[in-house]
């Protein structure tokens, strides 16, 4: 049926059904994608998420309209549920630094194709907010402290709690609140693509296409920062993030002007608080649902962690001394 009607929508685009329809390697989403194959190439996406498709359907023409590279969204199905866009192929960035992230050691061709993804991302920020309608935003429109609680329990109900410590739930939360008080202090009027990491980037002539962020919504720059460097298995040196956060402030100050010290004292918060939504992200999809990927992403993860916590927090004593005994004795421990 899913075939039946990716077949139509590309018959009303091109005037001929397609010779071949294959299924592609699925995301973390319970989203089905798919390449069409004959006149020319798409690629078909099914959702039964219908306001999740109405965003991204949105925020590409929006995004388009700004100049930003997305791919062009080409026919949508009646019920809303199937779509098809633009082909960019198949040089995923993530593949494309694979090299330096066996070996921590980046070729200069591998650099320069994360500093142009990078460089692009105060556009996105600024440029994508600009008369955006944020109610289109799936599923909420805004970071606020309701999304940072989700994410936050996501991690403490998926993750921690299925790796056998224990701990006491109500410090925690206490912590949890100090923490949103923390990143809420963010000026919260730009876009926040939610999931900007190498994997949802496509090089076309290269240059950077971005993919995938649909669960985007207004919220604070340091976000994306942290996703994008952070991403467990880039595996990117500290010396290679501060030379990428360099770029970034470069590329900011065409659109705001901040000063060096305060936004990595700030982003420092917010690169904890995702790298527990992605253990959540990782406990769920890996530990739970069982797959390959995230399981496997989970060493990365704690890895970052132990390393972030080096230093500590002082706003978060309690929250350090569980995290630091996760990250040290529970690395080789939780079944993965």
């Amino acid at each position: 049926m899913k075939k039946d009607t990716l077949s139509k929508l590309y018959k009303q685009y091109t005037g001929k059904k397609p010779d071949l329809i294959e299924p592609l390697t699925g995301s973390g989403s319970n989203r089905q994608y798919f390449r069409l194959k004959g006149t020319i190439n798409v690629i078909g996406v099914c959702g039964n998420v219908k306001d999740e498709n109405k965003s991204f359907v949105y925020m590409a023409s929006h995004f388009r309209e700004k100049g930003i590279p997305v791919p062009e969204v080409l026919r949508i199905s009646d019920d809303g549920n199937t779509y098809i866009q633009e082909d960019l192929g198949d040089d995923i960035l993530f593949n494309l630094i694979s090299e330096g992230r066996k070996t921590g050691i980046f070729s200069s061709k591998e650099k320069e194709l994360i500093k142009k993804t990078i460089s692009v991302l105060p556009e996105i920020q600024f440029k994508g907010a600009e008369d955006m309608d944020f109610s289109y935003c799936y599923p909420i429109s805004e970071f606020n402290r309701r999304t940072i609680m989700w994410d936050l329990n996501y991690f403490k109900y998926c993750f921690l709690k299925i790796s056998g410590m224990e701990f006491n739930e109500n410090s925690l939360e206490d912590e949890f609140e100090i923490m949103s008080d923390i990143l809420l202090e963010s000026n919260p009027n730009t876009f926040m693509y939610r999931d900007f990491q190498s994997r949802n980037v496509i090089i076309k002539d290269s240059q950077p296409f971005f993919i995938d962020f649909q669960g985007g919504r207004k919220g604070p720059i340091y976000y994306d920062v942290a996703s994008f460097l952070w991403q467990a298995k880039a595996n990117f040196s500290n010396e290679m993030r501060n030379e990428m956060i360099d770029i970034y402030i470069e590329n900011l100050n065409k659109y705001m002007s901040i000063n060096h010290h305060d936004f990595k004292k700030k982003l420092k918060h917010f690169v904890l608080f995702r790298t527990l939504q992605v253990l959540g992200a990782y406990g769920f999809r890996g530990l739970m649902e069982r797959k390959r990927h995230f399981i496997e992403s989970i060493p990365f993860a704690l890895k970052n962690l132990k390393e972030l916590l080096s230093e500590g927090f002082k706003e978060y004593n309690y929250l350090n001394n569980i995290l630091k005994e996760l990250s040290e004795t529970k690395i080789n421990t939780i079944d993965i």
